[in-house]
């Protein structure tokens, strides 16, 4: 059984790398290791040739409430960019605050957090977000080496932040696990190193900068307010707070929806005139890549199970010590993030989870712990997606390396955070809500 285990483990690990090699995208990569692994197994009918398709279906729709999620959500934000609320938020962030540059750069930290905390991910935040926040810090004196350093860290904080945690959400489905719980666990970590990214990256300034250099560069429009703006997310929050406070009198109607009211008092109250139809299709289009990534993790997910590989990974993690354990998880989870993007949360952390959970840890602080470091991968080749996009959106053109290079001290403190949050993770249980 083991012998037959490994073969097909192995066919998916060479599926995995043929495509690679042939320079097909992640998704079609991770597709073609999931056919890999059926094909292979089906030879040991685990799973039977004619029950292939029924596992790539079934695991397609694995995900389905978490892509619903990060639809919903994006739509909303980016109505709100359209709007031009984005531009007169950064604006806004430096003209009043500029005297005391710290409040500045905490605003902008602020608005970056917010596009990746209500959309799981942090490419949304540097798209939205990523060009006029980028002005704004070189417009304070930000070194202009380390612009895209603070962008891809408080991205990735971003999308670790709650309320949306796509890792999290996985680990959660994967496991049986509710999705609540993680407001303090991952708000509380993500402030406070966000903070620290902000002063440790921008502490230092440039001599004789003019922070309204920047201003002409970012229009919005005049009727454009803090109403206007603000609205909206009160609205999200309310309806996300309602049904926690008044349980059985308030109907849950789920972020989706949350979402979507939210997206139509932004539409209302926009001052400019959006076309509704044409932002959704650009928002499917923006997304596609995430989304097909989401669809074919549970189709991998899915073989995985039905072929015996992934009961192979969890009898893997079984066996290592625990503090052997501990010492690669530094390493070993950003860089299954580099590879396979939210794939490394279903085929790693899923057994991960279950093992930490026998031994009496509280699942939820572990599923937290672990969705600070995988944000990390974003910057790591192969995909380096949060990486890549820092670059383009901040204007850098210098070698990827020493980019790396000036994220290194923020990295390590994010690192040790999250293993501090899983050593002691009985002592934190208090963090948790719900």
């Amino acid at each position: 059984m083991l012998t037959q285990v490994l073969i097909i483990s192995l066919a998916i690990v060479f599926g995995y790398t043929l495509a690679k090699w042939r320079k097909l995208s992640v998704e079609l990569s991770m597709f073609a290791a999931a056919l890999a692994g059926a094909l292979v197994g089906s030879l040991f009918k685990t799973p039977p040739l004619t029950e292939i398709p029924r596992h790539l279906v079934e695991g397609a729709f694995t995900y389905l409430d978490v892509i619903l999620v990060f639809f919903t959500a994006t739509l909303f934000i980016t109505i709100v960019q359209e709007s031009g609320g984005i531009n007169f938020a950064v604006r806004s962030a430096v003209l009043h605050f500029s005297r005391f540059r710290f409040l500045a750069l905490f605003f902008l930290m602020i608005i970056v957090l917010i596009p990746g905390a209500l959309t799981g991910a942090g490419s949304v935040s540097l798209l939205v977000v990523g060009a006029p926040v980028a002005l704004a810090l070189k417009g304070l004196g930000v070194d202009e080496e380390k612009v895209p350093a603070i962008l891809f860290i408080l991205a990735g904080l971003a999308a670790a932040a709650p309320p949306v945690n796509i890792w999290a959400m996985v680990l959660c489905a994967g496991t049986a696990i509710p999705y609540v719980g993680f407001e303090l666990p991952l708000g509380l970590p993500v402030f406070i190193l966000g903070t620290l990214t902000i002063l440790i990256l921008g502490r230092k300034k440039k001599e004789n900068f003019d922070p309204t250099t920047f201003l002409d560069r970012i229009s919005y429009h005049a009727k454009m307010n803090w109403l206007r703006l603000l609205t909206p997310f009160l609205v999200f929050f309310g309806l996300v707070v309602a049904y926690r406070l008044w349980p059985f009198h308030f109907p849950i109607l789920g972020l989706p929806l949350n979402f979507l009211v939210a997206a139509f008092i932004a539409l209302v109250l926009s001052p400019v005139r959006i076309n509704f139809l044409k932002i959704a299709s650009q928002t499917v289009s923006k997304l596609l890549p995430l989304l097909a990534t989401m669809v074919i993790v549970g189709m991998l997910q899915q073989i995985m199970a039905a072929s015996g590989v992934k009961g192979l990974i969890s009898y893997t993690v079984l066996i290592i010590p625990l503090g052997l354990l501990f010492c690669i998880l530094p390493v070993i989870i950003p860089v299954s993030e580099g590879l396979l993007t939210y794939g490394g949360a279903a085929i790693i952390g899923i057994p991960l989870v279950w093992y930490l959970n026998s031994l009496g840890y509280h699942a939820t602080l572990v599923i937290a712990a672990l969705s600070l470091l995988w944000p990390l991968g974003d910057g790591l080749p192969p995909t380096a997606l949060i990486g890549r996009l820092s670059l383009m959106v901040s204007g850098y053109s210098g070698p990827y390396s020493r980019f790396l290079k000036n994220t290194w001290i923020p990295w390590l403190i994010i690192t040790a955070t999250a293993m501090l949050m899983l050593i002691f993770n009985n002592k934190l249980k208090f963090l948790v809500i719900g």
